[in-house]
């Protein structure tokens, strides 16, 4: 039988296609370089395809003149062509496209690695560079080398205060930040069923940090709900057992609250190990998790108490930010005493909203900690928002599981 990957793309495992693109979209970052590269073409004006977007969230609001500058053109281009266009404080291009605008079974293309996210909806989704980017501007598609794909098998319920974050540093660590080099991660088995979306966008959007080219799940019955909560009709894809690549075998019930440690990935310990490492910064939003669910889990934990670190919060999306004010959400995390930043990527690359100085440690609950990436000199621990929450609060790494 085929794989996932396999029957979307239409094509074996290995042989190289040319396929229409659903769904593509660049960020204020990546569309600068995209619109360079497109006029280089020769791209002179787009057609009326509604499946483009543009979305500013990497450097939003912008930091410099330049950056403004920049901006500033991307968007009058925008405005002025076909493209459907976020611009600051929307939110983060993942987040946007995630809030009812990728159905089971499309072909989802992204300037930004982390693209992968939107697998978590049934469809394939990866991402690109800027000349890619700019060839399906002009052409309205994109070839690709069918990958193969490996299959994560997932058991059981979580337990104590392990989360989805730490279920995706858990098959990172296990397979490696090469460990899936241009595979598709396709998660199986009865433990999804257990499986919010929310936490299915954080298991795919790590994929591509064990070098995977999508991390897909099967749209099921939480998948179409989700979707028609956001005015979309979908169906689910029935699974078909399929022979992969390799194999993982991961039990919810035994993942714990887990820390990525400077400056790897796969690079992981348990809370535990590092409890009582001082914190300069606590950083909770990004791609991976700034949705309201992680932002409403932060505030339950935070409560009643006073964070002892800088602590930033930042949503992922207006639309997040929106429900966190009208639920009180918003009002118990600045009551501990946190700031809150422009829904957006805020400091997560490094241009922004809460760089990291020389010596400075942070603990992120974002997808890479790579050396110098908050800040030249700074340094990175990536966990959960349960992990951030009792961190916070303590001013070093604590376990959410200490009494």
């Amino acid at each position: 039988m085929s794989t996932l990957s396999e029957r979307i793309l239409g094509a074996a495992a290995g042989e190289y296609i040319d396929r229409k693109v659903d769904r593509a979209y660049a960020h204020d970052g990546t569309g600068v370089l995209t619109l360079e590269a497109w006029k280089g073409m020769g791209g002179d004006r787009l057609g009326k395809d509604t499946g483009y977007y543009i979305q500013f969230d990497h450097i939003a609001p912008a930091n410099n003149g330049t950056t403004a500058t920049l901006q500033h053109e991307l968007r009058d281009f925008a405005k002025s062509s076909c493209m459907q266009f976020s611009d600051i404080g929307c939110g983060i291009c993942h987040q946007l496209m995630a809030e009812g605008l990728i159905l089971p079974g499309e072909i989802v293309v992204g300037a930004d690695s982390h693209s992968v996210t939107l697998g978590a909806f049934g469809a394939f989704a990866t991402g690109v560079g800027a000349t890619d980017m700019a060839a399906i501007w002009l052409t309205g598609e994109t070839w690709f080398r069918v990958p193969e794909s490996a299959g994560i098998h997932l058991t059981g319920r979580f337990t104590g205060a392990a989360e989805a974050k730490d279920l995706a540093l858990a098959y990172v660590a296990k397979l490696g930040t090469d460990g899936a080099t241009y595979q598709a991660l396709e998660f199986v088995g009865d433990g999804v069923h257990a499986l919010t979306m929310d936490e299915r966008l954080v298991l795919s959007n790590l994929s591509v940090e064990a070098g995977a080219k999508a991390g897909l799940f099967y749209a099921d019955d939480v998948t179409v709900r989700y979707l028609k909560e956001h005015g979309q009709d979908a169906a689910s894809q029935e699974y078909e057992p399929c022979s992969y690549r390799k194999e993982l075998d991961l039990d919810l019930a035994d993942i714990v609250p887990l820390v990525a440690v400077p400056h790897r990935v796969d690079t992981v310990k348990p809370v535990d190990a590092l409890a009582g490492a001082p914190l300069d910064q606590v950083f909770v939003g990004t791609c991976t998790n700034g949705r309201y669910s992680d932002l409403a889990r932060f505030a339950r934990l935070v409560k009643g108490n006073k964070v002892a670190v800088r602590t930033l919060v930042i949503p992922a999306s207006a639309a997040i930010l929106k429900k966190a004010i009208r639920t009180g959400v918003l009002a118990d995390i600045l009551e501990a005493g946190c700031t809150i930043g422009t829904p957006g990527c805020g400091p997560c690359l490094g241009y922004h909203m809460g760089v990291l100085g020389k010596g400075e440690v942070c603990l992120s609950t974002a997808n890479r900690n790579f050396r110098n990436r908050m800040g030249v000199g700074g340094e990175i621990y990536l966990g959960s928002v349960a992990t951030a929450a009792a961190s916070a609060i303590h001013g070093e790494i604590t376990s959410p599981e200490a009494g």
